[in-house]
């Protein structure tokens, strides 16, 4: 059975026999419910002044819409200035997916897939509305090739840089969209940059990479 990663009914998955995994709202009785983790959440932050993250699983039920209680896994997470509880609703075994796995492998890689599609977005996807279905499909195909371009200029040149997981609008902000002088001689092409531009540091190892 295939494993459905967004909110849906709840009873329309089980007739279906689909695995589920959707996150659910807080609300005040769930907050009462890991309170002994959220406190040691928060202890650990003053003891270490790292983000702090504990995990618990749970059985709930709401009075409408679910005919049992279902499985709750949830995290209890001090960070800076504020607590960040949050809960997500399985048919997954226990077994096979513990809370924390359940909650940072496979929910959690719904956020970084739906960050991608954003991604594409920002590499002129957002705006289909030329008059045809032809115009704007190639107006995605292009996209898609320029987000292709964007991940492998990602893994050519920025590996071991702190931007190589960076979004693609940032990259172009820093690396690619700059200001520079270029002058062409029978030899060479010489580009040159402002010395004020305040991402060198980052820009003069990816050109290396690409050269080499």
């Amino acid at each position: 059975m295939p494993t459905l990663t967004s909110a849906a009914p709840v009873a329309v998955l089980v007739r279906s026999r689909i695995e589920y995994v959707f996150g659910f709202a807080r609300n005040e009785r769930l907050r009462r419910i890991i309170e002994p983790q959220m406190q040691e959440a928060v202890a650990l932050y003053q003891r270490t002044g790292q983000v702090a993250r504990l995990f618990a699983e749970f059985a709930y039920e709401i009075h409408d819409g679910w005919s049992r209680p279902r499985r709750v896994a949830a995290k209890a997470e001090q960070i800076e200035g504020k607590q960040n509880p949050r809960y997500v609703v399985t048919s997954l075994a226990s077994t096979h997916w513990p809370a924390q796995k359940c909650y940072e492998d496979l929910y959690c890689a719904r956020g970084d897939m739906e960050s991608r599609i954003k991604e594409q977005y920002s590499l002129f996807a957002g705006r289909v509305s030329a008059a045809t279905l032809r115009t704007n499909q190639l107006r995605l195909y292009l996209s898609a090739a320029a987000y292709l371009l964007m991940a492998a200029f990602r893994r050519l040149a920025l590996f071991g840089n702190a931007r190589a997981r960076s979004q693609c609008q940032t990259i172009r902000l820093h690396l690619l969209r700059i200001g520079a002088q270029v002058r062409i001689t029978a030899r060479n092409v010489w580009v040159s940059i402002a010395s004020s531009y305040p991402h060198w540091r980052a820009f003069e190892p990816a050109y290396s990479h690409l050269r080499s």
